[in-house]
């Protein structure tokens, strides 16, 4: 089932896992799966990394299990920038293969220690490419506070826009803990034209650590509200779970409640999250 067709139909929720570390871990990943399958996604990504073939097939056994074992429909993320055609080649023809249709499409993080190909530069090549060989539906990545590597919003957009001519069908935006920042990038998307489904990504923050890898990776900005929960509770693990889910809640109910296309929650494999979250939208969505 292509992940288009869903929101033909209503609103959806989805989640994001990643594959263990080790192979050997694979099978742990079960407990994690049970509860998520339990709440009744629409669907599930599973993360890739890069430069590797062990990553490749972590995430495609843990793709199969979902799909197969808990049928739900998966979505592969996947990374371009370390890869060339042949690689990109018999990635595409293993997901044919096992009849999974969905792939979120990702440049890819840079990193000096994995040498880049330089045959895919964005995600907008990558989906081109594939486009023109299969029958995938693309889904793409958005930033609705920008790209850190951006030069400006303008700059930002005409590569999203080039995303979505590419072949891109739904956007899943990056996190943020202001949704005043998600409307106002839905509504500069609009203007541009750009009107496939925009889903939020939201990640609550349960601990500290967290927190500071959320600023160094994506600079998402932390409204005054929250800031102020972070100082309050952040030497108390169990308060600032408890208000961590609190806070992400209180995002995901001002998001329905403006009428956004769905809800796509980074639950870090940590299956308590997922549960809380739903619980307190189990008659909203």
């Amino acid at each position: 089932m292509k992940i288009s067709d869903i929101y033909n139909k209503k609103k959806s929720l989805s989640f994001e896992i990643f594959p263990p570390k080790k192979d050997s871990e694979l099978e742990n990943i079960d407990e994690t799966l049970k509860v998520l399958c339990e709440l009744n996604p629409d669907y599930i990504s599973v993360t890739f990394g890069a430069g590797g073939t062990s990553n490749c097939n972590r995430t495609i056994e843990l793709a199969k299990k979902i799909k197969y074992e808990y049928h739900i429909e998966p979505v592969v993320h996947l990374t371009c920038l370390h890869y060339d055609k042949s690689e990109i080649d018999k990635f595409a023809k293993i997901l044919i293969d096992e009849e999974i249709q969905n792939i979120l499409a990702l440049r890819g993080d840079k990193n000096p220690s994995i040498q880049e190909k330089g045959v895919f530069k964005h995600a907008s090549d990558l989906i081109t490419y594939l486009k023109s060989k299969h029958d995938f539906c693309f889904l793409g990545a958005c930033y609705p506070e920008c790209h850190p590597e951006s030069d400006n919003k303008i700059n930002e957009m005409k590569h999203l826009k080039k995303k979505v001519i590419a072949g891109t069908e739904i956007l899943l935006s990056q996190l943020f803990f202001d949704n005043e920042q998600f409307f106002s990038f839905v509504e500069e998307c609009r203007i541009a034209d750009i009107n496939i489904p925009i889903i939020p990504g939201i990640m609550p923050v349960i601990n500290t650590s967290q927190i500071k890898r959320m600023v160094t990776l994506c600079g998402a900005t932390f409204p005054e509200r929250f800031q102020k929960i972070i100082l309050k509770y952040e030497n108390n693990k169990k308060a600032l779970f408890d208000a961590g889910i609190a806070y992400a809640l209180s995002q995901v109910i001002d998001l329905l409640a403006n009428d956004i296309d769905g809800i796509h929650l980074y639950t870090m494999n940590n299956p308590l999250v997922a549960s809380k979250i739903c619980e307190g939208i189990r008659n909203i969505i």
